[in-house]
């Protein structure tokens, strides 16, 4: 497992955060890309996402999808 791309925003309770963070107790190396159609800042600043996390803001197209991905897999 490389990626997990996630929501920040899940329903039933748990949050991408908290997703991103089982899985990476799992597998420490994976990477994560979150995605979300709230504004980024309005995201960091709120306290959902730490900053520096990957985040692609929705409305995407499959270039620019396809585009963060790679440089998200391609990060040290």
């Amino acid at each position: 497992m490389d990626l997990l791309f996630t929501d920040v925003v899940l329903p039933g309770g748990l949050t991408g955060a908290q997703l991103a963070a089982q899985a990476k107790a799992i597998c420490p190396s994976l990477k994560v890309l979150f995605t979300t159609g709230y504004a980024r800042n309005s995201i960091i600043h709120h306290g959902r996402l730490d900053k520096g996390v990957q985040l692609i803001v929705k409305p995407f197209s499959f270039n620019e999808l396809a585009a963060k991905v790679r440089d998200v897999l391609d990060q040290a």
